[in-house]
Formats: structure tokens, sequence, C-alpha cells
């Protein structure tokens, strides 16, 4: 062994360590190879977004695209889809801009930050990073790394949206080019807030969390400074997504509002650097906060050690669902005022009896999806708590695999009971408020409460791909888009009933539009049943911790 003294120079080969960004060219070919599959998906979905809204809006309106602007145009629909550009003489450029473009940018902003934080913290949490530090690799190589992928990966996803819009919507180069640039610029911002974010916790989650929350407070901020006039406030420019809008795409056409986007990025990416350079590797800015000396008695019950872990999943889906369901639920008015105008298409869509029971019960429908994330995720974690190792500690106890399975299904079942009735009760809430019928608050918590059988199917197949077959476990998440878009897209497309039946959503009654019926519950509430139970015998007879 080499013993060198402080005094005397270090030999070369050590010297190349020093280096804070060796290695980077080896880790940005690394993190593209390891996310071939997630990236193109992402990159391509909002490609595949903005060729939809490219072909189905003119679809829809056709020549009267006026009559989307009493959607969009009024403070609710300011809220939910930005300033209004252009609206008052609208095309349709302008309508999928100023209704849709925002959606986009989230999209790339949500992508940004899932990508950054699961190749930094993740990486660190899990313990890779400390492998791959321990080669010729730079204290700051990862965290760039992660930033380059982040870059590409949104120019792939810019050019995606720029070709759809061009290509096939035929729309004017220089508006389609400044709203894919948009796109691009709020996801290389909050590419760099995500890189700010994985330095101040421990935990990938709590980094994530907090980079969202920034996010979601850009859009409540540029909601609420676009809601009282068309082009929003002096408010709308304290928001990264306020700026991305201040563009005026295809009616002023402003490249300059894309600059504080640019400097964002930049300066989050340069915090995240300097606090990464002032960290112990694995480490936080902000401290893990000790937990209590005495566990509470119910932790040491299968129980309430199962509802513990799941408590923060409940408490976060059901606050932020509520939020949503409460701003659609104030939309409800826009459709009342906009009922008669409505192209037939959409009509078709929410019903030609009554399009605000319509519009509430497909509301219902899509709340019902993103229940089902959580469902979903609540089994996902399960196989994470077991290939990382922790589930291992935890069955070493007098818990059986199939008891571990079945206690996170009865949790989850409270869970998503819980949060679909106190997200229907916000929604029908925020349609009482705004049309002035009280009894919508009793129909739309009636009507989420109906589609937790189609939920509880979802958490069924769940459980029995981690018992059978956990490497499939990601065929979920195809169920769960293919029931969002065959309720948003089904009728539109004219699918067929084969089609239409795959999809667990379609079943239930659409109440308030339709009145209760009881079969599809007690058929969806049984075959949810014996998918779990399916899921807990296997569970038990494969082998612990397979692929």
């Amino acid at each position: 062994m080499t013993v060198v003294a402080a005094h005397e120079p270090l030999p070369a080969e050590v010297d190349e360590t020093r280096d804070p960004l060796a290695g980077l060219g080896v880790l940005v070919r690394f993190m593209l190879r390891a996310d071939r599959v997630k990236l193109p998906m992402w990159a391509g979905g909002l490609g595949v977004f903005a060729l939809y809204v490219s072909i189905a809006v003119p679809a829809a309106y056709g020549d009267d695209v006026a009559a989307a602007t009493q959607l969009f145009n009024g403070p609710v629909g300011r809220m939910l889809t930005g300033p209004g550009y252009g609206l008052s003489d609208p095309t349709v450029e302008r309508l999928i801009a100023g209704g849709y473009g925002l959606y986009l940018m989230l999209v790339a902003a949500l992508m940004s930050i899932f990508l950054v934080v699961r190749h930094t913290r993740v990486e660190e949490q899990t313990g890779r990073a400390e492998l791959v530090r321990a080669s010729v690799v730079g204290r700051h190589a990862g965290l760039v790394a992660a930033l380059i992928v982040a870059t590409i990966t949104n120019l792939v996803a810019g050019l995606a949206v720029f070709v759809a819009l061009v290509a096939v919507g035929g729309f004017a180069l220089i508006g389609s080019a400044l709203l894919a640039s948009s796109v691009v610029g709020v996801g290389l911002a909050f590419a760099g807030i995500a890189a700010a974010a994985a330095q101040l916790s421990e935990y990938s989650r709590a980094a994530s969390g907090l980079a969202g929350g920034v996010l979601a407070a850009a859009f409540v901020v540029r909601g609420g400074g676009d809601m009282p006039e068309e082009g929003g406030t002096l408010l709308s420019w304290f928001s990264p997504l306020g700026w991305a809008q201040q563009t005026a795409l295809y009616v002023l056409d402003r490249w300059w509002p894309l600059v504080l986007l640019a400097v964002t990025g930049l300066v989050a990416a340069a915090l995240g650097l300097v606090l990464s350079s002032r960290r112990d590797h694995g480490a936080s800015f902000v401290p893990v906060r000790p937990g209590p000396p005495r566990a509470r008695p119910s932790l040491g019950t299968p129980w309430g050690f199962s509802l513990r872990l799941q408590r923060a999943s409940i408490l976060a889906w059901t606050a932020s669902l509520v939020v949503f369901g409460f701003v659609m639920g104030l939309f409800a008015e826009a459709m009342l005022d906009a009922a008669d105008d409505l192209p037939e298409v959409i009509r078709e869509l929410f019903g030609e009896r009554d399009v605000v029971n319509g519009y509430l019960a497909v509301m219902a429908t899509l709340m019902a999806v993103f229940v089902a994330i959580y469902a979903a995720l609540a089994v996902q974690n399960l196989r994470s708590e077991e290939t990382s190792g922790r589930g291992e500690a935890l069955l070493a106890t007098p818990m059986s695999r199939a008891g571990w399975l079945a206690l996170t299904l009865g949790v989850t079942v409270v869970g998503v009971t819980i949060v679909s009735a106190v997200v229907g009760f916000a929604s029908g809430l925020g349609a009482a408020l705004t049309t002035g019928e009280s009894g919508f608050v009793v129909d739309v918590t009636l009507a989420q409460l109906n589609t937790v059988p189609a939920v509880l199917v979802i958490l069924g197949l769940a459980a029995l791909l981690f018992g059978a077959w956990p490497r499939a476990l990601p065929l979920t998440w195809g169920v769960v888009g293919y029931g969002f878009f065959a309720e948003t897209f089904g009728e539109l497309l004219d699918l067929p009933q084969l089609a239409a039946d795959l999809n667990p959503f379609g079943h239930v009654a659409q109440i308030p539009l339709e009145p209760f019926a009881a079969v599809p519950v007690v058929v969806l509430t049984v075959l949810a049943a014996a998918l779990g139970t399916a899921g807990v015998v296997l569970l038990g007879r494969r082998e612990y911790a397979a692929v």
C-alpha cells in the first residue's frame, strides 16, 4: 500500500478523481441506457397528446370554435387553462394553445421532476450511487448527468410536440415552435428545481413532494393571477407556468418570457450543485426528525402498522384530489352556461339530456382513475419493500406473506373508500356553490362512491400480478391508462363493445346522469375480491423476491 504524506502532491491517478465532473459522459450514457423505455414513453406521450388535440379539437368544434371559449374564457376556465390570449377572437390554434398548452407544460414538469430525483436521490437512498462513486466519478458528475439527460428528454419531447402541431395540425411555424419551446422551458426549469430539492431531503418521496409542491404552488399562483381578466394580472408573473403562458401563443408570440424560465432552471441547478458540495453523501440539509421514544400501542398490531405505512399516502391523495375535485365542481356553472352552444360531439360525451349532470358523472370517473393510481401504488410499494429487503425484516416476525398482502389490501380498501367519499363531497360542494343546487353535494358524493368497486378491480388486479408474476406488475398501469382513455374518448371514437367492456370504469352507472344500478357494483366487487384472494394465495406459494 502506498502512503502519501500530507505535504506531498497526490499521485496522478488520485488527482483525476478530484475532477468534479469525472466520468460524466459514462454516466449520461448509463442513465440513457437505464431509461431506454421510460424516457421515450414520456417524450412520446407528450407528442401523442399534442397530436391528439391537433386532430380532435378541429373534429369536435369544426368552424365553430367560439363555442369553446365560453368554457375556457370565463374566470374558472382561465384558472384551469391560462390567461386566454386570443380567445376573444378564437382560432383552432389559439384554442389548443390556450386550452391545452398548460397541461403539456405540467406533464413536462412532472417528467423532469421524476427523472432528476430518480437519478440522484433515489440512487443515494438505495446505495447504488455509493457504488458508482467508488469508481473514478466526480462529486457532481451524477447530478450534472441527470440534468443533461433531462435536457435531452425535454428537447426530444419539444420536437415531438412541434412536429405534431405543424405536420399534423398545419399550425403556424412560429407559434408552434414557441409552444414547443415553452414546454421545454418549463421542463428544464423544474429539472433545476428538482435538483435543488434532492439536496434537502434524505428520501426520494420527500424530494419529489417538495418539487411537486413548488409546481402546485406555481399552478395556484398562475390560476389566481389569470382569473380576474383576460391576459392575466401582475400575480401571473410570479409563476413559472405563468411565464410560459405569457408568451401569448399564436397571438403576440413573445419569446422573451422564456428567458425567465431558462434563468430559473440555471439558478436552481447551480443551487443544487452548491448544496451538493456542502453535504455528506447520503445526507441532506433537512435532518430527519427523530420519532417518539415509544411507539403507539397500535403499531404493535399488524393492522395498525399497515395503516401507519399508508397514512401519508392517504392524506396526500385526499388533499390533492379534494382541491382538484372542488375546482372541477366549480366548472359546472360554465358547462351550464355553454350547454346550448356546445358542439354535438361534446354533448354526446356528457349526455344529450343533461349536460351538467353528464359532466359531473364524467368528472367522478376521472377522479376514480386518480384514486385507482393510489390503489396501484399501494401494491407497488409492497414490491419495493420486497426487493429492498425491508419486507424481509417484517416477515421475520409471525407475519406471513399472505397476511402481509391481505392486510395491505384491507387498509387500501379503507383508504380508497375514504378518499372517494371526501373527494366526491368536495366536487359536489364546488358544483353546489357555483350553481346554487345544494343537491349536488349528495349526488356527486354518491357518484364517487359508486366508482369504488371499479377501483377495487384495479387493486385486485395489482394484487394478483404481485402474487403471481411481480415482473408484470406494471401492466396495472396499462389497465388504468386504458380505463382513462376509454372513458374520455371511447364514445367519441365509437369503440367496439368488446373494447368498451374491458374498461372497468365503464360498467358502473353514470350517477347523477343515470340512476344507481346494483348489479354492476355487486359483480365488480366480487371480481375484485376474487382477484385479491388469488393474489394473496399465490404470494404464499411463489419464491420471495422473485422476478
